[in-house]
């Protein structure tokens, strides 16, 4: 269905092709997952299927990609439009019209399916994907994860023969992310959809893919295998796999239910006296996510809040309508010096607008928000700079000068800060970006780490993350990582909302659960994702009752 034959791309400007030497064939029928590193060009493959690459972003593409026997170099995206469905890491570049039932009936109306033909497909993929509720609802008023959801059904109803999606789940919560993986393997299976993806999260993913084609550098030609051949020579993989590479499995399992059944020697080295304490009830109060095994002691104590008892940031009584819609209702909550907080929760459950509410986008319906003193709402910009920041899910939302360069001064500026803050500060998460590197030329890993150094500029003691891990790979996460447990050392409290349990379990000293606008629970994070199903990360699963969050912390008590 899908053929690379000697494919290379070469953007224009560039010295050396995006990606080289792509060579192989995707059957009808069957899911295909392209794993890899940020920047190896797994975009670039996917743009190529639909044309997008080169007709859309220019360039040169040499060699030859045939779509059910049509080359994509002589039919433009337009004319493979009745076969390839696509949909791209940014579902607001997606949309056409301000509706989602009108957005769902778009690409039908588009290839002129009969009225009755598409009411029925709208009704389908609405039940399909969760959406019944929000069928009337205007697009500008969903979530992240909602948003992504339609752009999905979108693409669904004109019932392409292949599909091209990249980062498909990235903005969804774990239980919609099941629902829409489930539904993709449903078209592949029962209706013999071809569909090849490059997600992230292969944690997520990688147990659905029939195979797997891992692009390992740009230089590099791809590693073609089956699922379990590819990650055990792939520099990125799951928690699963990590936990199994470190316990020398051979097959590697790419299952929770797999590695559990495996699992029961591992079990018994890391049990005894240390182990049996971790049972104890939880502390409670700042830093009482850290764990009671020795080995986990020692893993958590340099991530540990300041012991510091000011408050930087508390909520009481909050409520926020919008658009007719409870978004929070009677939230209270208390951030300290060095504290890391996770807010988890379904799609649409509250978590953007509770951090709208603390950085002033939102002023508060019923209850009261203080930041450092301040009224977020009612403070002038200057001045709430220097008390909270905030890096929203799409970090260029902050970005609109034409080089790096440029946006730093402007952050310098903005906050009051000597000239060259900034541009420390860029040295520092993304070494070796130049002055004149336009923000547009960035990945969506650089993007982020651009955007997080101009807000950081100002120094704010609350710094606030909208989904910050959607587009990195494992090592950019990794790195994320290092650059947030530094800051909370520091003394700066963090408030993140996220999808990403294996980011929760690494760096959260509370979880903070979300529901229809209610704050359910609030706790240590240990003792909030081990007791649940959709948000307990991996290794937990695979552990439990052992209450184990990483494969560092494992690594860690086995030496």
């Amino acid at each position: 269905m899908i053929r690379f034959e000697d494919v290379s791309v070469t953007y224009e400007g560039a010295a050396e092709p995006c990606v080289r030497g792509v060579d192989f064939v995707v059957p009808e029928g069957e899911l295909v997952l392209l794993v890899g590193p940020s920047g190896v060009g797994k975009s670039t493959v996917l743009g190529a299927v639909s044309g997008l690459v080169p007709h859309f972003t220019g360039g040169t593409l040499s060699g030859r990609v045939t779509v059910a026997g049509r080359d994509t170099r002589t039919h433009k995206p337009r004319e493979l439009a009745d076969v390839v469905g696509t949909v791209g890491q940014d579902p607001l570049a997606h949309f056409v019209t301000d509706t989602v039932e009108d957005e769902l009936a778009y690409g039908m109306e588009s290839l002129g399916l009969a009225p009755e033909v598409m009411r029925r497909r709208v009704e389908e993929t609405l039940d399909l994907l969760g959406l019944a509720a929000l069928r009337d609802r205007p697009i500008a008023t969903l979530s992240g994860g909602q948003r992504q959801r339609v752009a999905i059904g979108s693409v669904l109803t004109p019932h392409p023969r292949v599909l091209v999606l990249d980062e498909p789940t990235s903005a969804l919560d774990p239980a919609a992310a099941e629902e829409v993986l489930a539904v993709l393997q449903r078209l592949v299976h029962d209706l013999g959809t071809t569909i090849l993806m490059a997600e992230h999260r292969l944690e997520r993913v990688i147990h659905y893919a029939d195979r797997a084609i891992l692009l390992p550098s740009p230089a590099q030609a791809p590693v073609v295998g089956t699922p379990a051949e590819v990650m055990a020579v792939s520099p990125v993989y799951p928690p699963v796999v990590g936990l199994g590479r470190l316990a020398g499995w051979s097959p590697l399992p790419l299952t929770v239910r797999d590695a559990r059944r495996r699992a029961a020697d591992l079990r018994e080295q890391l049990s005894g006296p240390g182990a049996r304490r971790q049972a104890a009830p939880p502390p409670s109060g700042p830093g009482a996510g850290r764990p009671t095994h020795p080995a986990r002691r020692r893993l958590f104590r340099r991530a540990a809040p300041a012991p510091l008892s000011a408050t930087v940031a508390e909520i009481q009584s909050l409520s926020v309508r919008r658009d007719r819609i409870t978004a929070l209702r009677q939230v209270d909550l208390t951030v300290t010096p060095g504290e890391t907080i996770a807010l988890m929760g379904r799609n649409g459950a509250g978590k953007s607008t509770l951090l709208g509410s603390l950085v002033g986008l939102l002023a508060p319906t019923a209850g009261s928000v203080h930041v450092g003193g301040v009224t977020p709402h009612r403070t002038a910009p200057p001045e709430l700079v220097r008390h909270v920041g905030l890096v929203p899910q799409e970090p260029r939302d902050l970005l609109y000068a034409d080089t790096v360069a440029e946006e730093c001064a402007a952050a310098d500026r903005d906050a009051g800060a000597e000239p060259g803050t900034c541009r420390a500060l860029v040295s520092q998460l993304l070494p070796g970006i130049t002055d004149d590197t336009h923000p547009r030329d960035l990945s969506e890993g650089q993007c982020l780490a651009l955007a997080l150094a101009v807000v950081l500029t100002a120094r704010p003691p609350l710094l606030l993350l909208d989904e910050p891990t959607r587009g990195l790979d494992y090592a950019a996460k990794a790195r994320l990582v290092g650059v947030l447990r530094g800051l909370a050392a520091e003394g700066h409290a963090i408030v993140l909302a996220t999808h990403d349990v294996e980011l929760a379990a690494e760096i959260a000293h509370r979880v903070v659960l979300l529901a229809d606008g209610e704050v359910i629970a609030d706790g240590p994070t240990a003792s909030i994702v081990v007791s649940s199903p959709s948000f307990a990360p991996q290794v937990t699963k695979i552990l439990a009752p052992q209450q184990w969050l990483t494969v560092a912390e494992v690594r860690e008590a086995l030496s």
